[in-house]
C-alpha cells in the first residue's frame, strides 16, 4: 500500500497487468499519469499470465468468457502481491467480484472498430467468399448483417499476432479495436473506421479501468484522481444495458453512448452471429440517469426479440 514510510518517502505501488503488449502499454500509461501527479511515487508493474491469454486455441465464449482476464489479477490483489490492476474495461464482467471496486475509469480513447486489410479499402470492397478474422461474436453478427457472402473465422491472440496472421495471408481482412491499434502505434494499419450509428462497438470499448480492493481507502483516493466523469457516465450506461440483457462475450451485444452537454444518447444492438439478424434501439435522457437509460434500451431490445437472438 503506498503510504508515507517512517522517512516520509512513498512506498512502492504495485500494479497488476496482463503480459500482452497492449495490456503493458495501458498499465505504463496509468503509471505515467500517476507519476506525473505524484513525482515521488515508486511504481512497479506486476505482469501476470491469465487463462484468457493462455488458452488461445478456443474462443473466449467457449472457455468461460472475459472474466478469465481478471481472475489472476484479482487473486494477486487478495494475496497482497499487487495494490491495483489495470484492465480494458470492455473485458471486465458487468459485476465485479465481491471485495473489489473500480475507483477510476480513464478518459475514453477511440471507441470504434477498425477494418484492417492489406488489399481492400473497406468491407464493401471485399470479394465474395473472402476470409475475415475476428474472435468477437458482436463483430461477427454485424459483419454477417452487411455481407452474408463472407467467410468469418475465429482469430484469437494479441494485436501483434493477429496482424501477423493477416500479413501471412491467412485472412483477407481482420477486425480489431481502433484504440488498441492506436495505442501500439499501428494507426497506419487502420484502413477504415467502423463508426456509429451504422456499426456499434462493444460496451465500454476504448476505456481503461483501474480496479482495487474495496477495503483500501487510501488506494481508492489515489486512483480516483484519474477518473474521467464523462467517460464513466457513458460507459455506465452501456454496461447497464449489457447487464440488463445479461450480456457477456457469449452473446453479440453492442452499445455506444455519447454526451451532448447534460444529455446522454445511447444506442444499443443485439445480433445473431450466425444469421446476421439484429434488433436496435436508442434513447436520450439526462446524464445523471445513465444506468436507467441503459436499462430502458435493454427493455426496448428485449421487446423486439433480443432474447431469441441471444439464445
Amino acid at each position: 500500500m503506498p503510504g508515507s514510510g517512517d522517512n516520509g518517502h512513498m512506498q512502492t505501488l504495485r500494479i497488476a497487468t496482463r503480459k500482452s503488449p497492449l495490456a503493458l502499454w495501458q498499465t505504463e500509461h496509468v503509471a505515467g499519469l500517476l507519476r506525473a501527479r505524484h513525482p515521488g511515487l515508486d511504481i512497479e508493474l506486476v505482469p501476470l499470465s491469465t487463462r484468457g491469454d493462455e488458452l488461445l486455441d478456443r474462443s473466449l465464449a467457449a472457455i468461460g468468457g472475459k472474466g478469465l482476464f481478471l481472475k489472476e489479477l484479482e487473486l494477486a490483489m487478495l494475496r497482497g502481491d499487487a495494490d491495483c490492476a489495470v484492465h480494458s474495461l470492455k473485458d471486465v464482467p458487468m459485476s465485479l467480484e465481491p471485495g473489489f471496486m473500480m475507483p477510476a475509469i480513464l478518459k475514453r480513447a477511440d471507441a470504434a472498430d477498425a477494418f484492417v486489410s492489406n488489399d481492400y479499402a473497406d468491407i464493401a470492397s471485399l470479394p465474395s467468399g473472402a476470409r475475415v478474422g475476428t474472435s468477437s461474436l458482436r463483430r461477427r453478427a454485424q459483419l454477417r448483417a452487411l455481407r452474408d457472402d463472407l467467410v468469418i473465422d475465429d482469430l484469437r491472440g494479441n494485436v501483434n499476432s493477429r496482424l501477423g496472421k493477416l500479413d501471412a495471408g491467412e485472412y483477407a481482412a481482420i477486425l480489431l479495436a481502433c484504440a488498441g491499434l492506436q495505442r501500439l502505434g499501428f494507426d497506419g494499419r487502420i484502413r477504415a473506421r467502423l463508426d456509429a450509428p451504422a456499426w456499434l462497438p462493444a460496451p465500454a470499448q476504448g476505456a481503461i479501468a483501474i480496479e482495487c480492493r474495496d477495503d483500501a481507502p487510501e488506494m481508492q483516493a489515489l486512483l480516483a484522481e484519474l477518473d474521467d466523469a464523462d467517460t464513466r457516465c457513458r460507459v455506465s450506461s452501456e454496461r447497464a444495458m449489457n447487464r440488463a440483457l445479461d450480456g457477456s462475450c457469449h452473446v453479440p451485444v453492442a452499445a455506444f453512448a455519447t454526451l451532448h452537454g447534460n444529455s446522454l444518447h445511447l444506442q444499443g444492438l443485439v445480433g445473431s452471429a450466425s444469421t446476421g439478424e439484429q434488433v436496435r434501439a436508442e434513447v436520450s435522457g439526462p446524464r445523471d440517469a445513465a444506468e436507467a437509460l441503459g436499462q430502458a434500451v435493454a427493455e426496448m431490445l428485449i421487446a423486439q426479440g433480443a432474447r431469441d437472438l441471444m439464445a
